[in-house]
């Protein structure tokens, strides 16, 4: 058996080296693969990599020979040949600018080099080519239309033709362009032609012509016309919906002052916009009650009034926008609520229109600012819902009802009070009664909207209970018995987790539950019916024996997820509930023993905690939640439009995401499902208390895993400024070291994150915890520090006069926690190393510098002797007159004795650095070389 076939690398690297030589390519990729497996020596690695990297050009697989010419750079950046492979690899991958910086590189080490200097010149001059028929404008936007209205095009050209505009819309010079040369009629004419991708193609097009350009957008809307846009939104296509929204959002934002241009007064005076966002509101509202708008285009109308209707900020006190929508507009809103999709001639809706609908009325309500206006918005709904009723049309009287749910879901204190009306109740009572099926679903719905709030709900609590019971009992009928259900749940389950407050005999909660779970489960019955059985659970999964069932089921579970996960997005709220309650991560109120004891002495209700309610029942679900894939669920629920995706919710999901990253071995299986992406969007928006749990989960997941993996591609850089917002001193001490430990995983990563957590104004807050009393997080912000101080900023900030910040970091390293010292250490080694003014300045701020710094050259972690003899080093090699002062004190006879030392491979980069110090001195003359 020979040295190769046992896995010896240079035997290996040498055979491959034959076989490459004769030709045999996969033989010799053979042998340079067993090569690098058995290599354990870095630069002898490196080159096994840039031989294995030729193969691969000879193969032309020009990824993987990229791939390994970049592991041999890592090692040596100035390793000619294989910056040269990787040149080679990425000019074929069409990676032109990548592969002129490497030649660039090569040129400098070799600037003789013919080969090097005539692949510059070639590179330089395929670029110049390739920029040139890139951003010939004129002729490109005439030939893109061109390629797409001719009917010889094949598909592929046409959709590069498409793309291809829509990315020279989104510069301002290439939107200019398009627009002089009569580009918005030909884009008309593409919308006009019917075919989806044209149709999506032109309104992306226009909707980056329109971003921050107030005279353009004016220009395109007058010359398209709003009718029109609103035709192309009313189509039944989610996608085409869905851009035509955005193309509104777009002009909406530029004419309402999205655009910073400075325009003169004349054209200021042209460019008044407040007609056109008049004639758009108008144009929106009539689009909600139209029947030729699809599902979709509604939906898409309602979101953009949602988003631009009340005042983004409560501090500006015009509300006209929300006034005039209410004048014009409410009882339409109404109308979309009342629509009863089982009964004839409706408005076509899609599973989330109504809910939409009563998100906008919430929002509007809330932007009122007075009583008088509250009160007209209350009598106009009042007004529609008894202008409905008509004792001889049941479909009227429904639609009635149905209105009114869509106000209880949305502004409550309104539904509620109307809710309370003459003749509100005997409607309900009458269509309990009826033998139509959609009468009843539509009298028990509105009964479980009306009991939301259960202190609030006392009219229906003694007349709804007895209703629901009897309904319950009585019908047959699946959906009417699991929406009755859902009602009695819901006026069950006031007294929360309290386990002394349970509204049911004991025992029938399960049993609801079980029932929920059976239905939940049942693929037979329709979507809507399923989901209201999750609306149970929402509500039973207060009950703490509930909760260890509903886990212990994991078809449930996963039909919960699957239901989730589907178009149907009302059912977001209910399957947040769910899981708060399943995590208990709802906020618990500390019950001092003192306040108990005084409570039973004055006969005081006291709460009680359900034995399941304990810390190792909550770790088991959450396990369980895990293993049956509720990251993956939460990560699609996140998706979902801000206008179902209410705030609240986000705050729910936030807390669950904190519950079920809480173990540190449960945070890998949170990262592999997406978790950390959808982490992100809640750690941005939501409820302040929201993106703080948010950001805590962030924070817990960005300590101990790889970064670049957790927060893939660009987003890891959105991560940022929810770490640094946890280091507010109003956060708590876990937040505060999890934050700090987040970010010095994150720092350690390249400079550009370094820039970006300095942009977010960290640095002060790092500064001030790394003299905080806590050890631990003292130590984490020292570490974090020592991330840090590779930035040039950071750098500047300890060469600056007047502060303490190398005092303070010196005397750290006297400290007794090693791990602290390890850190403060590294920092000061890196600093002296990077400027050089910092190691004469070391000597200045302090007395204690020396004995500190022999301190450090004699412990006994090799680590940390290490980092200070690489200090010792930077200040030898930094100012003559400091280097004799360091040789004529007690440091020459401890690095004489370190040096010493025999090699040693766990002391051996001390030892290596004691010579180093050595060797300078030598080589300024301070010490006489060693005699035998």
């Amino acid at each position: 058996m020979t040295m190769g076939e046992i896995g010896d690398p240079v035997q290996l690297k040498d055979e491959g080296n034959k076989y490459f030589q004769a030709g045999e390519i996969d033989k010799a990729i053979e042998s340079y693969t067993k090569a690098i497996k058995a290599c354990k020596d870095k630069k002898a690695l490196a080159v096994i990599y840039r031989n294995r990297s030729a193969c691969f050009l000879k193969k032309e697989n020009f990824n993987n020979a990229a791939s390994d010419a970049t592991k041999a750079i890592d090692v040596d950046a100035a390793d000619i040949k294989a910056l040269y492979r990787r040149c080679q690899a990425l000019e074929k991958l069409g990676k032109l600018d990548m592969a002129f910086k490497d030649v660039q590189r090569c040129a400098t080490i070799e600037p003789k080099n013919k080969t090097f200097l005539e692949t510059l010149r070639r590179l330089g001059a395929e670029i110049q080519q390739k920029l040139k028929t890139t951003f010939s404008t004129d002729s490109r936007v005439q030939n893109m239309f061109d390629i797409l209205f001719s009917d010889e095009s094949d598909k592929e050209k046409r959709e590069k033709a498409a793309n291809n505009l829509i990315v020279l819309a989104r510069e301002d010079a290439g939107a200019e362009r398009i627009f002089q040369e009569n580009g918005v009629p030909l884009l008309v004419q593409l919308i006009d032609t019917g075919n989806s991708e044209m149709i999506l193609a032109a309104i992306r097009t226009l909707s980056g012509m329109c971003t921050g350009h107030r005279a353009r957008a004016t220009a395109i809307i007058h010359m398209v016309g709003i009718s029109k846009l609103c035709s192309i939104m009313a189509v039944d296509n989610e996608e085409i919906a869905l851009a035509t929204a955005n193309l509104f959002q777009c002009v909406n934002d530029s004419l309402a002052g999205g655009d910073k241009r400075n325009y003169g007064k004349e054209e200021a005076l042209v460019l008044d916009s407040s007609r056109d966002l008049k004639d758009i509101l108008l144009a929106l509202l009539e689009m909600i009650v139209s029947k030729k708008v699809s599902g979709p285009g509604r939906d898409q109308a309602l979101n953009l009034l949602t988003r631009n209707v009340p005042r983004k900020d409560k501090k500006d006190t015009d509300n006209s926008k929300c006034l005039f929508t209410i004048d014009h507009g409410l009882k339409k809103i109404l109308k979309v609520c009342g629509q009863v999709p089982e009964l004839p001639d409706q408005l076509p809706l899609t599973e989330n229109t109504q809910l939409i609908a009563s998100v906008l009325l919430n929002k509007l309500y809330d932007d009122l600012r007075c009583d008088p206006e509250r009160d007209n918005f209350r009598d106009v709904c009042n007004e529609y819902i008894k202008g409905k009723f008509d004792p001889n049309d049941m479909d009227k009287n429904i639609h009635a009802i149905n209105a009114l749910s869509g106000i209880l879901q949305g502004p409550f204190d309104v539904g509620n009070a109307l809710a309370g009306h003459q003749g509100i109740m005997e409607m309900m009572v009458a269509l309990c009664g009826s033998e139509r099926e959609v009468d009843q679903l539509v009298a028990v719905e509105a009964l479980i909207h009306a009991s939301t709030k259960t202190s609030k709900a006392s009219f229906f609590i003694s007349n709804g209970v007895s209703l629901l019971k009897e309904m319950y009992k009585k019908t047959k009928n699946d959906k009417i018995k699991i929406r009755a259900l859902v009602g009695l749940c819901k006026l069950g389950s006031a007294g929360g987790d309290d386990y002394s407050m349970r509204q049911f005999a004991e025992g029938s909660t399960e049993k609801l539950a079980k029932q929920c779970r059976k239905w939940l489960c049942n693929p037979t019955l329709d979507v809507r019916t399923r989901k209201w059985a999750i609306e149970g659970l929402a509500y039973l999964t207060n009950d703490a024996d509930v909760k260890d069932d509903f886990v212990e089921d994991e078809a449930a579970m996963r039909a919960m997820f699957e239901l989730a996960q589907s178009k149907d997005k009302t059912i977001l709220y209910a399957v947040a509930c769910t899981l708060v309650n399943c995590t208990n991560s709802y906020d618990k109120k500390d019950i001092l023993p003192e306040l108990v004891q005084l409570a039973k002495f004055s006969k005081q209700h006291v709460p009680e905690q359900h034995p399941k309610d304990k810390k190792d029942f909550i770790e088991r679900r959450v396990k369980r939640l895990l293993k049956a894939g509720v990251t993956s669920a939460i990560a699609v629920m996140v998706k979902a439009d801000n206008s179902i995706l209410t705030d609240q919710t986000k705050e729910m999901l936030s807390r669950v995401f904190l519950a079920l990253a809480n173990d540190i071995k449960d945070r890998g299986t949170i990262v592999a499902q997406g978790g950390g992406k959808a982490l992100i969007p809640l750690a941005l928006e939501g409820t302040a208390n929201g993106k703080v749990k948010a950001s805590h989960a962030l924070a817990k997941i960005a300590a101990v895993s790889n970064p670049e993996i957790a927060f893939p591609g660009e987003r890891i850089y959105e991560v940022v400024r929810p770490l640094v917002s946890l280091l507010n001193t109003e956060r708590d001490g876990m937040e505060n070291f999890e934050a700090l430990l987040g970010l010095t995983n994150l720092a350690g990563l390249n400079d550009k994150l370094r820039v970006k957590i300095l942009k977010e104004k960290a640095l002060p807050e790092i500064e001030n915890y790394m003299f905080e009393e806590h050890d631990q997080i003292r130590q984490a912000a020292t570490e974090c520090m020592c991330n840090l101080v590779c930035c040039k900023d950071v750098q500047d900030r300890y060469l600056q006069d007047g502060n303490d910040k190398l005092k303070l970091l010196i005397l750290l390293c006297s400290e007794d926690d090693e791990q602290l010292q390890r850190a403060a250490a590294g920092a000061l080694a890196m600093l002296t190393a990077a400027q050089k003014k910092l190691a004469v300045k070391m000597t200045k701020v302090t007395g204690q510098w020396l004995e500190i710094l022999q301190r450090l050259c004699l412990h006994d972690n090799p680590e940390i002797q290490h980092r200070g003899l690489v200090t010792v080093f930077n200040m030898l090699d930094a100012d003559d007159e400091l280097a004799k002062k360091l040789i004529e004190s007690e440091l020459l006879e401890i690095l004489t004795y370190v040096a010493k030392l025999e090699d040693n491979p766990k002391k051996q980069d001390a030892i290596n650095a004691a010579r180093a110090c050595l060797s300078r001195a030598m080589d300024q003359g301070l010490v006489k070389p060693f005699s035998k």
